[in-house]
């Protein structure tokens, strides 16, 4: 029993953490070296692609969808797709992925002259899988070297940590008031029918030793 508690919340630590690592907004610095759109078709992996952007036709497997090509300081290439999430998950809110093309395009630029972007993002580049983060927002950085705090996160984190202790208190409240009184009672009743069995298990030897006690006054008396 003890080993399936531990493994119950182990596998609900990991399952949050794969979330939020998932879902968190990150930021990284690159160089943008093209942007195009491409007709996706959606198979197994429809469930890391947003929705159709905002105002236009819903439905269907095929669609075009916005990618940013990007460098990053190493050499390595990274890719982000440009989606609008709307109002549904994770809550970003985002409708400007037309916008967002529009100046990712304008900071495109030269190993020779570079221009160093940061690139908020969320999600997972999966070559396997053709998985792409979703890009946020575009901002020009002054090199590659800046540092870049993720206020975000770290605010959504607080806010996450404040919830949970609020939802633990209440529910150690819950059962404090509602639980711990139902459970004590349930046990008193327990113990008061323990004790009248005990007193009637008494009553009862009584009654028998007396009726022993009875019968042994007839073993001594002589016969007539």
């Amino acid at each position: 029993m003890r080993w399936l508690k531990r493994g119950f919340w182990t596998t609900l630590v990991l399952l949050v953490v794969t979330v939020l690592h998932y879902t968190l907004p990150q930021t990284d610095i690159v160089r943008v070296v093209g942007t195009e759109t491409r007709r996706i078709d959606f198979g197994e992996n429809s469930f890391f692609w947003s929705g159709p952007d905002v105002g236009t036709a819903t439905g269907g497997l095929t669609r075009d969808v916005f990618f940013i090509q990007t460098v990053r300081p190493n050499g390595r290439p990274m890719v982000y797709r440009n989606e609008d999430t709307g109002w549904g998950w994770p809550p970003y809110f985002k409708f400007n992925s037309y916008n967002l093309q529009a100046v990712s395009t304008s900071l495109v630029s030269q190993s020779e002259a570079p221009k160093w972007v940061a690139i908020k993002h969320y999600g997972w580049r999966n070559e396997f899988f053709t998985i792409f983060p979703n890009a946020i927002a575009v901002r020009q950085v002054s090199g590659p070297d800046e540092t870049i705090v993720p206020w975000d996160s770290i605010l959504i984190l607080i806010l996450l940590a404040g919830l949970v202790v609020l939802i633990w208190r209440m529910l150690a409240q819950f059962r404090e008031r509602m639980i711990d009184p139902l459970v004590d009672e349930v046990g008193d009743r327990f113990d008061a029918m323990d004790a009248r069995a005990d007193e009637a298990r008494g009553r009862a030897r009584g009654l028998w030793g007396r009726f022993v006690a009875w019968l042994n006054t007839w073993k001594g008396k002589p016969r007539r």
